[in-house]
């Protein structure tokens, strides 16, 4: 259980993650390769052989994971089959479950759009966040800074709303099929606010005057966003080292509490006695 789950203890852990990781990249690169026509036609014999060998090795590593999880829990505790439906129903165990679905799904299921199978298996790069905590540490932080990004969303709606319903009065005349709603408006806005720029031209000067005011809003609204995530980055950071210091600190406090000095090294000399 502890190798799978990258424990430090042990070095065959460290291989196995690199393992992992080279396989999941492999078959993304893969996928992506086979979308191209070209590339398909020519090497569709081999990327089928990669992705029966790669479900293989993803339904086995899947299977020994359900199955060494059951030592997390004594009998008086849940017994086996808590620590397997823990993992089985957790975001790493539904991740590892549709690294293999997509191949089992064709099987079954012959008619299905190839397209929407190879999303499917596009989604295996998932399987890295768990040898890498950016993911795990930016799921915390829009966790813990939720009322900020609340406060930042409700601050685009507005934005959006507001943005949207002046280009609906300024350009609904001049151009009916872009801006003859205030829907219509909105998305225009939302395009705007995302990306700094329509994809619609204004015709009027008011048009004009609001399309500037929007694409300055929209940085102004990434820089807030950007502020929040970056700030609170930091502070995690700074939470870890401080974490990291104060172990250090508990594991030398009980060399110093350990009683007599420590013991010295035979020398050459005492051997020969």
């Amino acid at each position: 259980m502890e190798i799978l789950s990258g424990s430090p203890k042990y070095r065959v852990s460290r291989y196995v993650e690199w393992l992992i990781t080279c396989v999941v990249l492999m078959n993304c690169s893969s996928v992506v390769m086979d979308s191209v026509p070209e590339v398909h036609a020519q090497y569709s014999a081999f990327f089928a052989e990669l992705e029966s060998w790669s479900v293989m090795f993803f339904t086995a590593e899947y299977l020994l994971r359900v199955w060494s999880l059951g030592a997390s829990y004594d009998t008086d505790q849940g017994g086996p089959w808590k620590g397997r439906r823990e993992y089985m129903f957790s975001p790493f165990g539904l991740v590892d479950f549709v690294a293999t679905a997509p191949h089992y799904l064709q099987i079954f299921f012959p008619a299905l759009d190839l397209r929407m199978l190879r999303v499917l298996r596009l989604l295996r790069i998932l399987k890295l966040s768990k040898y890498n905590t950016a993911l795990q540490d930016l799921a915390r932080i829009v966790r813990s800074e939720s009322r900020a990004f609340g406060s930042a969303a409700f601050l685009l709606l507005m934005a959006t709303l507001v943005s949207g319903s002046l280009m609906y009065f300024a350009e609904g005349a001049e151009q009916p099929k872009y801006f003859g709603s205030i829907p219509r408006a909105i998305y225009w806005s939302i395009v705007t606010i995302t990306s700094g720029y329509g994809n619609v031209e204004p015709v009027t000067k008011a048009g004009e005057v609001i399309a500037l005011l929007t694409g300055f809003l929209g940085v102004c609204v990434a820089a807030i966003m950007t502020g929040i995530v970056a700030s609170a980055f930091t502070n995690r950071i700074i939470r870890k080292k401080a974490a990291y210091q104060r172990q250090v600190g508990r594991v030398l406090e009980e060399f110093r509490l350990t009683d007599g000095p420590p013991a010295a090294l035979p020398t050459a000399s005492d051997k020969k006695k």
